[in-house]
């Protein structure tokens, strides 16, 4: 990478933690092999300090933000444009500056969409569930909908979280409610982990479900990164589920953001080897 000079450009990620992230390593490496001179940051943002934040980026010109959990309702909220996709979610991953306005996106649900057709496997006529109610899990759950899943259920400690979330998947959305959860998911193609439990617990641990109702032939996908193998994806593997991680989501929707923040196409190979690299 070519050493910042005056006219270096810009980019970070907001979000708390956030000194975990791939983002930095991947955005580099993406700049430098298009050799663009931009520099992408991680800056820590404590819950109640996003709309400061975005003032600040703002003032300082910075050229595009990812947000990150537990931000992007927040973030939503204080910008001053939205795209259709990130109004209809009220969630916001990745913002671009145009002149000094602040334009919301959320680039989750087709950065899953891209993951999961990079690895061969369809949507289309699949029944699915989604575990979680927050922003990425709107994003997936909608996307999984507009693709032509079959069925889409939301699994949700809170009912009333999920059954917002199913608002926004017309026909194809169904609210799984606590006694209903164990034949949902036996019956699903396709589990996606979209909440944060397993992060940052390596080894055995909580997971959000029970994985004793995953089985073998289904396709599971934790949307945690780190670690790469949560107990969940593991207990998934050892049930003969195929299991994904969240590198691929992330790689994909980074992608996107990288193409809305520079113009150019992003080295799609280059940062999922340099997210796969990281420890």
């Amino acid at each position: 990478m070519v050493a910042p000079t005056g006219a270096t450009r810009l980019a970070a990620v907001i979000g708390s933690p956030v000194r975990h992230s791939l983002s930095p390593a991947l955005h580099n490496a993406a700049f430098a092999a298009v050799d663009l001179d931009w520099v992408y940051v991680a800056l820590e943002v404590p819950s109640g300090q996003v709309p400061a934040a975005l003032d600040g980026a703002r003032a300082l010109g910075i050229a595009g933000l990812s947000v990150t959990m537990p931000h992007k309702e927040a973030a939503a909220a204080a910008c001053d444009r939205l795209t259709d996709a990130a109004a209809v979610l009220g969630a916001v991953n990745c913002i671009v500056t145009e002149g000094d306005r602040l334009v919301g996106h959320n680039t989750d649900g087709a950065g899953f969409v891209a993951a999961l057709a990079a690895d061969g496997i369809e949507i289309e006529g699949r029944r699915c569930v989604v575990l979680g109610a927050g922003g990425a899990a709107r994003a997936v759950a909608l996307a999984l909908a507009t693709e032509g899943a079959d069925e889409v259920g939301v699994v949700n400690r809170t009912e009333s979280r999920a059954r917002e979330v199913v608002d926004l998947l017309g026909a194809r959305g169904r609210v799984v409610e606590a006694s209903a959860v164990g034949s949902v998911v036996g019956a699903a193609d396709l589990v996606v982990n979209g909440t944060p439990i397993g992060m940052g617990r390596p080894g055995p641990g909580e997971m959000p479900i029970d994985p004793a109702l995953l089985r073998g032939g289904q396709v599971v996908v934790d949307l945690v990164y780190e670690p790469r193998e949560t107990p969940f994806l593991d207990a998934a593997r050892q049930c003969g589920a195929v299991a994904i991680n969240g590198i691929p989501l992330l790689v994909h929707q980074a992608a996107i953001a990288f193409h809305l923040w520079t113009g150019v196409d992003a080295p799609v190979e280059i940062m999922t080897a340099a997210a796969t690299r990281m420890p």
